[in-house]
């Protein structure tokens, strides 16, 4: 532990954040309301580690909230941004760029045909919900609580991500008649999907889920609850969206959709498709995707859409990610950090379990396989919140609440992971005394 620890600068900065946003931040989460202290303010990242103006130094399990699988600063992606930015950063329209990674992710996806490239995950939820909608003529959508789907207004009902963070289930400024529309399930809970749709199935256009829940926890589902959707989709005529914005390119090129086997009517993607840069994707089958506009009649644009520089970053990581053992190597590593935790916390008798997928994890407070949001104890964040502390001590930086995930890069090496879980282990014991 660094014993002269400070965030006096990052305090400064915040208090002058405070006069320009809403909390001093741009995303509610980062205003570290339900963890100690102020805002970490970062400096720079390379690799593994991040540095903030106290010049601080942390190996990162955040990693921007996913996109960088790759660790901060990657040479191959700096190289490419640059090449494209060289030549300006926004034109409103086709560039190269574009068809270089649409190629590539068709290439390797056996799950879409044609997509369209957006500028953020909320974006992309938001143009499939109106995809599903315009070409089924219904106007339902079935959602599941503790999944986060990005903050478009029909959605933001019993979400995950901040929401959760803050104690609320859903949003200020969003009409009732817009939240009707949302048919907001438990998880897992099979009885009910099926009354649900037996009642308004003729109106439900379609059902989204994250195949892999990991904004309210990681809610790790049983493959047959997904193919449950997949069947009970068919049979209505509704569509079944897979939100991938954390899933898609993390637990394997194909996503959630190729780890489960299981083929979604419609996906979205972002984060790690962009690289680092803002952006966000949809796609779906040949027939589906003949409805957007301007070949049929579901309108949606976007200036900074296929924006050339984010297109050069997501290319250049996704070549990486084509690496044949990539995919098996950070799932290695993460299982290790993953165990070297867990053993300590078994050790010990600590009310601690570790969920894994892929190079995803999540820490709980509990013993009890947790599947559900409403399974996680409240009152469990008080010692993510004595956690987080103790780690930011002994330079370790998750993200700064106990309903996130946190994620092992290609960047950490053996020994960022032995030296990571050594500290994680300490803080575990300062939360446990």
């Amino acid at each position: 532990m660094n014993p002269a620890y400070s965030r006096v600068r990052s305090g400064v900065l915040y208090e002058e954040a405070k006069q320009y946003f809403p909390g001093g931040v741009n995303s509610p989460v980062r205003a570290f309301r339900s963890v100690t202290g102020p805002p970490v303010f970062i400096k720079k990242g390379n690799g593994s580690r991040l540095w903030d103006e106290d010049d601080n130094e942390y190996i990162d399990f955040c990693a921007s909230w996913g996109p960088l699988i790759l660790g901060h600063n990657n040479a191959a992606i700096l190289e490419r941004v640059m090449e494209a930015a060289a030549n300006g950063l926004s034109f409103g329209a086709p560039t190269q760029w574009g068809n270089h990674l649409g190629k590539l992710l068709l290439d390797n996806n056996r799950y879409i045909e044609k997509m369209r490239f957006v500028s953020s995950g909320t974006e992309a939820v938001m143009s499939a919900i109106r995809l599903a909608r315009g070409a089924t003529g219904r106007s339902k959508v079935i959602k599941f609580e503790g999944c986060y789907h990005g903050h478009l207004d029909s959605l933001l009902v019993k979400a995950g991500s901040g929401l959760v963070t803050f104690g609320v289930s859903t949003s200020a400024g969003i009409p009732e008649a817009f939240a009707k529309e949302t048919l907001v399930l438990p998880l897992n809970d099979r009885g009910l999907l099926e009354k649900t749709l037996a009642e308004q199935g003729h109106d439900v256009a379609c059902i989204i889920i994250e195949p892999v829940p990991a904004n309210n926890g990681l809610l790790l589902q049983d493959r047959a609850f997904l193919e449950f959707l997949r069947l009970k989709c068919t049979e209505y005529g509704a569509l079944l969206i897979f939100d991938e914005v954390i899933s898609g390119f993390r637990v394997g090129f194909e996503g959630a959709a190729g780890h489960y086997g299981i083929q979604p009517d419609i996906l979205t993607y972002g984060k790690i498709i962009g690289g680092g840069m803002p952006v966000g994707a949809y796609g779906a089958s040949h027939e589906l995707m003949r409805n957007i506009a301007p070949d049929g009649p579901v309108y949606q644009a976007g200036t900074l859409s296929a924006n050339p520089v984010a297109m050069a970053a997501g290319l250049a990581a996704l070549e990486q990610l084509l690496v044949p053992g990539f995919y098996e190597a950070l799932e290695r590593k993460t299982q290790y950090f993953v165990q070297a935790v867990q053993n300590h916390c078994n050790a010990k008798g600590y009310e601690v379990s570790i969920p894994q997928i892929a190079s995803i994890f999540w820490i709980a407070f509990s013993r009890e396989r947790i599947i559900t949001a409403d399974q996680i104890d409240p009152k469990s964040m008080e010692k993510f919140k004595v956690l987080h502390l103790e780690l930011l001590k002994r330079g370790i930086y998750f993200g700064p609440s106990g309903y996130e995930v946190g994620f092992v890069s290609a960047a950490h090496s053996e020994a960022d992971l032995e030296v990571a879980a050594e500290k994680v282990n300490e803080a575990m014991d300062v939360v446990f005394d």
